[in-house]
């Protein structure tokens, strides 16, 4: 088993023993959807993509063997972006760090773009456009969602007064 099973193996076991901790989450009595039904979710989910990740694991290694040893080389363009996974962060962190201050819309609009312009650059005026048209749509969506729909109070700006 590769890294990669490695890391699906311990996801599962995390995800199992946060699904035992989220049984003590109060469930609502006036609504279906409760304060338990959201974290529930997301563990579900990491779970489901940990044993993908163990499948995956254990089938790629089947085909590697099955193909032969010179099929189980990595190319080159499969290479580790860490410049690119340390400017995610530190973009998350700035978004985190703006939330009191910007607002929610304001800072998830600029947390959209400059995650969408890091990842990849747009190349003309167009895709400018289109990449500030997306982040507001999610930014508003977003917020539609949660605050309108689902009555969760999100961060007002001390700069921005909503």
């Amino acid at each position: 088993m590769t890294r990669d099973g490695v890391a699906g193996l311990i996801c599962v076991a995390l995800a199992l023993a946060l699904w035992v901790l989220s049984r003590g989450l109060p469930q609502s009595t006036l609504v279906p959807i409760g304060p338990d039904y959201y974290p529930r979710f997301v563990i579900v989910i990491m779970g489901f993509l940990a044993a993908l990740l163990i499948v995956t694991d254990v089938l790629g290694k089947r085909k590697k063997t099955a193909a032969g040893p010179a099929a189980a080389k990595v190319p080159a363009d499969f290479s580790r972006n860490y410049p690119l996974v340390g400017a995610t962060f530190a973009i998350f962190a700035l978004y985190v760090a703006a939330l009191p201050f910007a607002g929610y819309r304001v800072a998830t609009f600029l947390f959209v773009a400059a995650l969408q312009s890091v990842f990849e650059r747009p190349p003309g005026a167009r895709r400018w456009a289109f990449l500030l048209f997306a982040a507001l749509v999610s930014a508003l969506l977003s917020h539609l969602v949660f605050e309108s729909y689902l009555s969760v109070l999100l961060p007002r700006g001390r700069w921005t007064g909503f």
